[in-house]
């Protein structure tokens, strides 16, 4: 669920009070010594060409998502790994994870030659359960979050005599995420501004924050959360670890409810700001990244570039270098037909109105001269008054604020509109809801028709349109496809019938009639 994005500042980057001081050094010797690149490699920090030039920052990903198992966390869990005891691993490993972490377990056991058990909430994507499975883990279901998770794989690992390996919360795995923000210096050793970084349950900017803090202070270290999962924001603000009721599930790898007690004491002396963004903001990052690389991050990855984004937008920051971590990729291919519609607006680039029109022959058209030359990105009408119609419309901009200036114009020339772009409900539910039946409609014919996408193209079709004919429903949203495919209903008249096929022999659009369709017997009419 969407929120507003919000930010809260943390203490001063510099100069690091005697405690951060203390808690980097502790770390620093264990993270020149962590034992990752057995299965790790050390992966490009590339500019991102097309958002730097659009922010006017230099903005630089680290590409954890290019690692084998397509995130950062084979790294920490190598390192734990790799240094217990033989007696231990030959009793095997268990960790409870919601898909990143397994993976990592899993290879790292491969590679060391034992048993890994791993609990996974039943909310995992599937593309991760399988992926684990491929590397030899055994997976376990349970519950609806990492916590669940969590507790149940306890519960297991004293039952079975098996060494937990703890996806963020303990040193080692710390240290062994830290091992990113060594690659990132040494590959970057100019001007860095600041370094953002997803925060789940923290082992990932407590083990970067650890190290840039030990060598190069100066850089901000910069968190980053959901708005329904900021249990790290929570605790930070309160002085205390704070136990979320519920997390939200679109970035499975940070959906955490409590985080760790080390994380938080790490964090908390040592990370300089923290930014939440909202769902919306995610979408448009991965579609940013996908831009600039073409490839797919998944919502957890892309938290540091929209964070990047959001901190340019509040700070006004200009001529900066930035680095986010993008920290993995691994997406379930179902929810890109989510993301890449909820980008426009994450990107500020589309607009969503109801706008109230007289139900009188003519209305419909007047209202669309007045879009002008806009790109309609989606239209949906149902004929339901004598009176008045109700119109969902969806408008392409370049500016939140166009959507103002847009509902003032709409009602300027006599139509009621409310601007819904930021509603919720209107953006997740009733904009698929809009039709149904009609005691109205009389005399509807319905017909699905094509016509090539390109702004114009909606005009071109109502003007083929005799006037005497009223639209009764009209569905259309931008696919992004080459062709634009629209339903449309028009009420002919008995008497009418042939002059309206004679029409229909004059229309340019491919269309087939569906007026006979069973679907529209059991749900429109």
């Amino acid at each position: 669920m969407s929120a507003a994005p919000r930010a809260v500042e943390a203490a001063d980057p510099t100069p690091p009070s005697p405690k951060a001081r203390r808690i980097a050094s502790e770390y620093l010797q264990r993270i020149l010594t962590a034992r990752v690149y057995d299965v790790a490699r050390e992966t490009a920090l590339e500019p991102a060409r097309v958002l730097s030039r659009r922010l006017g920052n230099q903005v630089l990903l680290k590409r954890e998502d290019q690692q084998p198992v397509f995130s950062f966390k084979l790294r920490g869990a190598y390192n734990k790994m790799v240094r217990l005891a033989p007696e231990a691993l030959a009793r095997g490993v268990i960790c409870a994870s919601a898909g990143n972490h397994a993976q990592g377990v899993a290879l790292a056991a491969k590679k060391l030659g034992c048993r890994a058990v791993i609990v996974m909430p039943v909310t995992t994507p599937r593309l991760k359960v399988d992926a684990v499975q491929a590397l030899g883990g055994e997976t376990v279901l349970f519950g609806d979050s990492y916590s669940d998770a969590h507790t149940h794989a306890l519960a297991l690992q004293l039952e079975q005599g098996l060494t937990f390996v703890h996806p963020f919360d303990d040193a080692d795995v710390i240290a062994g995420q830290g091992t990113v923000a060594m690659e990132i210096l040494r590959q970057h050793q100019g001007p860095l501004d600041a370094v953002f970084v997803a925060i789940g349950g923290g082992g990932l900017i407590s083990g970067v924050a650890a190290y840039i803090k030990a060598v190069r202070p100066e850089v901000k270290v910069i968190g980053v959360q959901t708005a329904d999962s900021d249990a790290m924001v929570q605790s930070v603000r309160k002085g205390r670890r704070v136990q979320l009721a519920d997390v939200g599930l679109f970035s499975d790898g940070t959906a955490v409810k409590l985080v760790g007690a080390e994380t938080f004491r790490v964090t908390r002396a040592l990370v300089d700001d923290y930014v939440v963004v909202d769902t919306d903001a995610v979408c448009a990052a991965i579609k940013d990244v996908f831009q600039d690389t073409r490839s797919v991050l998944e919502p957890a990855g892309a938290l540091g570039v929209a964070a990047i984004k959001q901190y340019v937008h509040e700070h006004k920051l200009k001529g900066r270098t930035l680095v986010a971590i993008t920290c993995g990729a691994n997406m379930n291919f179902d929810r890109l037909r989510f993301v890449a519609e909820r980008a426009e607006f994450g990107e500020q680039r589309e607009a969503l109105f109801a706008v109230t029109i007289p139900e009188e022959r003519g209305s419909f058209k007047r209202f669309c001269e007045l879009l002008g030359p806009r790109a309609v990105t989606e239209f949906n009408y149902r004929i339901s008054d004598e009176r008045v119609a109700h119109v969902f419309v969806g408008l392409a901009i370049q500016r939140r604020d166009e959507a103002e200036r847009i509902e003032r114009q709409f009602v300027k020339q006599g139509f009621a509109t409310v601007n819904l772009t930021d509603d919720e409900l209107a953006k997740e539910h009733v904009r698929h809801m809009v039709g149904g039946r009609s005691e109205l409609a009389r005399d509807e014919r319905l017909f699905r028709c094509e016509f090539p996408e390109r702004p114009g193209a909606l005009m071109r079709f109502l003007d083929a349109m005799h006037p005497d004919w009223n639209i009764s429903l009209f569905h259309y949203r931008n696919q992004g496809a080459d062709y634009g495919r629209i339903l449309v209903g028009v009420q002919v008249p008995a008497g009418d019938e042939p002059a309206f096929d004679a029409f229909l022999t004059t229309l340019d659009y491919p269309h087939v009639e569906e007026t006979h369709n069973p679907v529209v017997r059991l749900f429109l009419r």
